[in-house]
């Protein structure tokens, strides 16, 4: 049965450029200490249950009006029924992006090569050779998550990386270190820090946007187009 915990049924947010809505998969397996969606990640199951079909007649109704549905979670990747779902929404005519921790790079290529995913969005954690410190997962494998990099660098999908950058965990070293790896990308966002109830561990904080200019320019030697999100203008 497909864990479904949370769906969202406009967002102008979550698929940029599109109207859209978002399905929340419950489950992950990674605990970065400010993920904020604690609720979805460690206990999926106190949360209510959403049926495949609640989706999928909304979607259904929507035809015409919504562009896009945006898989998120937790991390969607670990559902086995996904491709199944996924398979519904396009042939309701649908576009849908994917937003995963490319911990599993096998169900992220199979997806993209079966025609499945428009759109990526990837998490770059941290610099690699710190990946772990963020991850908490005993099952962690940078070698994985650098298949899922490699794979999208490839652009066999449009895709994104996005980084959401903590004061207290991230360094302009750090940054050195992820630019070199990921360079040459499409694209990659620099999302701010924000206190919630739902953080894991609220015990971080962000960077000015000074500070995250700063690091803009950094990684603008390694990948032209670097945007900050979730700062003010």
């Amino acid at each position: 049965m497909l864990e479904i915990h949370g769906f969202q049924k406009t967002t102008l947010l979550d698929y940029p450029g599109y109207l859209a809505c978002t399905v929340f998969f419950g489950g992950c397996n990674f605990r970065c200490p400010y993920c904020h969606n604690g609720d979805l990640v460690l206990s999926p199951g106190s949360l209510p249950l959403i049926s495949e079909d609640t989706v999928l007649s909304h979607l259904k109704k929507r035809q015409g009006i919504l562009d896009g549905v945006c898989i998120t979670g937790g991390e969607p990747t670990l559902q086995p029924e996904l491709f199944d779902f996924i398979k519904k929404i396009k042939d309701l005519g649908y576009l849908v992006k994917l937003d995963t921790n490319g911990s599993h790079p096998e169900v992220l290529k199979s997806l993209c090569h079966s025609n499945l995913i428009d759109y990526v969005a990837m998490d770059i954690k941290h610099a690699p050779s710190r990946y772990q410190e963020i991850c908490n997962a005993p099952s962690f494998s940078m070698e994985k998550i650098a298949e899922s990099a490699a794979f999208l660098l490839e652009g066999t999908v449009p895709y994104e990386f996005r980084t959401t950058i903590v004061r207290e965990l991230h360094t302009l070293k750090d940054f050195e270190e992820i630019g070199a790896w990921i360079a040459g990308a499409d694209s990659y966002f620099l999302q701010s820090y924000q206190e919630s109830e739902q953080v894991i561990h609220p015990v971080f904080s962000s960077y000015t946007k000074k500070e995250l200019e700063d690091i803009q320019s950094l990684l603008q030697k390694y990948i032209p187009h670097v945007e900050i999100r979730g700062v003010d203008a």
